[in-house]
C-alpha cells in the first residue's frame, strides 16, 4: 500500500528515533504484484474502504523475494516495519483448521480496544482473550485471516507519539492451538467424509445392475393375465417363470387347482411348436451339410489338379530345366498339397460312410421301414389324440367343479343379488356343451385311427409271412443249385452264370486285380474305393464290394489285426483260383 508522503522529513526523524534506517521514502511501489488502484495485493479478497489504516495484509511471500514493509498508521497507534535484513520471525507448525493466533510483545499500556483496532483490519474477530502479561489470543472467523495477522509479526508498535517503554512493544504473532478450531475442523472433515460416502454410494447404485422385478402374488386377475401370456410365444418365458414361482410358493390349492392345470396345459401346447422348430433347424443343418460336401468335393478336385501339375513338373522332360532351389520348392509344395489332399479326402470318405450307414441295402427293408414310419406316425397321432382327449376331460372336470361351486354359492345367496352368476352359469353350460361336442368328434377320430392301426398291423403280419416264405424258397433254391453244381455240369453252369455282367465291371475287375497285386497283404474296401474314385467319382462302394463278393475265385476277404485294430481286407487270389477252376 502507498502511504501519503507530504512530509518525508518527519517520517525519517521517526525512523531515526527507533534506530531504523528509513525505507520506502521515494514512494516506489512496494511489491511487483501491488495494484495502487485497489490499494491491496492482487488475489486477496477486498476489505471495505471505510476501515482506517491499511486496506489489507498480504499473504506470506516466498523467501527468495525481497519483502519491503511500510509504516502502518492507526487512530491510537503506529506500526513500524521490522528491519528487512533480519530473518523472518519463527512460527510453530500450523494446527489443522487454525483460526486462532497468539499475539505477544504488546505494550503494557495496550488495551483491548487498541488490539481490536490493529487486528480488525485482518478480518472479523470472534473473540479476544487478553492476559495481564502483555499477550493475548485472537480468534478470527475464517482461516485465511490468520495469514493476514501473521504478516504483522515483527512490527514495532507505539501508542500515540509517546516514546515511553510502557507505550511501545514488538509484536510477535504465531499460530495457536485451540479446542474450538480443532472441533470445527473435525466436524468439517466428518461432513466431507459423509459427502464422499454418499457420493460413492450413489455411484455404486448407479452402476449396479437392475434387480429382476418381483413376482406378483397369485390372484384371479393375475392368473388370467399369465394365462394370456402363456399363449403368446414372445411372452412365454416370462409367464412360465411366474407360473413356476407360484407353484413353488405353494399357491396351488383345491380352489385354484383347475386354473393351474389349464395354465400347465397351455404350457404343454408349446411342445409341438418347439419340436417343429427343432425339425426346421435339423433341415437347415442337413442342407448345410450337403453344401459343405459339395464344396469339399470341389476343393478336392482342384487339389487333384494342383498335384497333377506338380507330378507333371517332376517328370524328366521338365525337371532337368529347373534349378536346385526351384526343384526343392516344387517337391516341398507337392508334399504339402498331397498331405492336405489326403486329409480332405479322408474327411469326405467319413461323410460318405456315415451316409451309407444310414442308408438301407435291401428294398424289402425300405418298404418295411416306410410302413413302420407310417405306423409310427399313426401311433404318434393316436397318442396326440389321446393327450387331447385327456386334456379335454380334465377341462370338463374343471368346468364341472366350477359349476358346482357356483351352484353352492347361488344356493346360499339370494337370487335377486346374484344376476351375474346366472349369466356365468349359462356361459359355463354353453362351454360344456361345446366341449362335449368336441369330445365326441375326438373320440370318433380316435376310433378311426385305431381301426387304421389294426389294418396296418394285419398288413404287417401278412408282409412278414410273405418274407418268411420267400426266404424259405431262396434257401431251397440255393441248396438245389449247390447240389446240381456238385453232381453234374459244373463247368457249363459256371459258364452260363457269369458273375461279370458288363464291360465296365470287367474293367473294374482288371483295375482292382492290378491294384491288389501290388498290395500282397491286402487292402480295405475304403482304400480300394479311394483309388477308384481318382479314376471316376461316380463309383459306389457297395457296387464294388458286391462285384468282388461275386468273384470268389479272384478275390477273397480276410480278417487281420487283433482286438480294436481288427480289419477286413481283400486279397487277390486269381493265381490260386485258376488252379481250382
Amino acid at each position: 500500500m502507498t502511504l501519503p508522503m507530504s512530509d518525508p522529513t518527519a517520517w525519517a526523524t521517526a525512523m531515526n528515533n527507533l534506530g531504523m534506517a528509513p525505507l520506502g521514502i521515494a514512494g516506489q511501489p512496494i511489491l511487483p504484484d501491488f495494484d495502487p488502484a485497489l490499494g491491496m495485493m492482487t488475489g486477496i479478497p477486498p476489505i471495505t474502504p471505510m476501515m482506517p489504516g491499511l486496506g489489507i495484509v498480504p499473504p506470506p511471500i516466498p523467501p527468495d523475494m525481497p519483502v519491503v514493509k511500510e509504516i502502518i498508521h492507526c487512530k491510537s497507534c503506529t506500526l513500524f516495519p521490522p528491519n528487512p535484513n533480519l530473518p523472518p520471525p519463527a512460527t510453530r507448525e500450523r494446527p489443522p483448521g487454525c483460526k486462532t493466533v497468539f499475539v505477544g510483545g504488546l505494550p503494557e499500556n495496550g488495551t483491548e480496544q487498541i488490539i481490536v483496532e490493529v487486528f480488525e483490519q485482518c478480518g472479523e474477530i470472534i473473540a479476544i482473550r487478553k492476559s495481564k502479561k502483555n499477550f493475548c489470543h485472537i480468534r478470527f472467523a475464517e482461516e485465511y485471516m490468520v495469514d493476514k495477522a501473521l504478516y504483522l509479526s515483527g512490527y514495532r508498535i507505539r501508542l500515540g507519539s509517546s516514546t515511553d517503554k510502557k507505550d511501545t512493544g514488538r509484536l510477535h504473532v504465531d499460530f495457536a492451538q485451540a479446542r474450538d478450531d480443532l472441533y470445527e475442523w473435525e466436524c468439517k472433515q466428518r461432513m466431507l467424509a459423509r459427502e464422499e460416502r454418499h457420493r460413492r454410494r450413489m455411484e455404486e447404485e448407479r452402476l449396479r445392475p437392475p434387480s429382476p422385478p418381483p413376482v406378483v402374488h397369485y390372484s384371479d386377475h393375475e392368473c388370467s393375465i399369465v394365462a394370456e401370456k402363456l399363449k403368446d410365444d414372445s411372452k412365454f418365458s416370462e409367464a412360465v417363470q411366474t407360473l413356476l414361482t407360484w407353484i413353488e410358493r405353494g399357491e396351488v390349492n383345491r380352489r385354484s387347482a383347475n386354473n393351474f392345470y389349464s395354465m400347465i396345459q397351455s404350457a404343454n401346447s408349446h411342445v409341438r411348436r418347439l419340436v417343429n422348430e427343432k425339425a426346421a433347424h435339423e433341415k437347415d443343418m442337413e442342407e448345410a451339410k450337403e453344401k459343405f460336401k459339395q464344396a469339399l468335393s470341389g476343393i478336392l478336385i482342384q487339389f487333384e489338379q494342383i498335384v497333377a501339375v506338380y507330378h507333371s513338373a517332376s517328370k524328366q522332360k521338365a525337371w532337368d530345366h529347373f534349378t536346385k532351389a526351384q526343384r526343392k520348392n516344387i517337391s516341398v509344395w507337392c508334399k504339402q498339397a498331397e498331405e492336405i489332399r489326403n486329409i480332405h479326402n479322408d474327411e469326405l470318405m467319413g461323410i460318405r460312410r456315415e451316409e451309407e450307414m444310414e442308408m438301407s441295402d435291401d428294398e424289402i427293408e425300405e418298404t418295411t421301414e416306410t410302413k413302420e414310419t407310417e405306423e409310427s406316425a399313426l401311433v404318434s397321432q393316436a397318442e396326440a389324440l389321446k393327450e387331447e382327449n385327456d386334456s379335454l376331460r380334465w377341462q370338463l372336470d374343471a368346468y364341472r367343479n366350477e359349476v358346482e361351486l357356483l351352484k353352492q354359492e347361488q344356493g346360499k345367496a339370494h337370487k335377486e343379488d346374484d344376476p351375474n352368476k346366472e349369466q356365468q352359469l349359462k356361459l359355463l353350460q354353453q362351454a360344456l356343451q361345446g366341449m362335449q361336442q368336441h369330445l365326441l368328434k375326438v373320440q370318433e377320430e380316435y376310433k378311426k385311427k385305431e381301426a387304421e392301426l389294426e389294418k396296418l398291423k394285419d398288413d404287417k403280419l401278412q408282409v412278414e409271412k410273405m418274407l418268411e416264405n420267400l426266404k424259405e424258397k431262396e434257401s431251397c433254391a440255393s441248396r438245389l443249385c449247390a447240389s446240381n453244381q456238385d453232381s453234374e455240369y459244373p463247368l457249363e453252369k459256371t459258364m452260363n452264370s457269369s458273375p461279370i455282367k458288363s464291360e465296365r465291371e470287367a474293367l473294374l475287375v482288371g483295375i482292382i486285380s492290378t491294384f491288389l497285386h501290388v498290395h500282397p497283404f491286402g487292402a480295405s474296401i475304403e482304400y480300394i474305393c479311394s483309388y477308384l474314385h481318382r479314376l471316376d467319382n461316380k463309383i459306389c462302394t457297395s457296387d464294388v464290394e458286391c462285384l468282388m463278393g461275386r468273384l470268389q475265385h479272384t478275390f477273397k476277404q480276410e480278417m487281420t489285426g487283433v482286438g480294436a485294430s481288427l480289419e477286413k481286407r481283400w486279397k487277390f487270389c486269381g493265381f490260386e483260383g485258376l488252379k481250382l477252376t
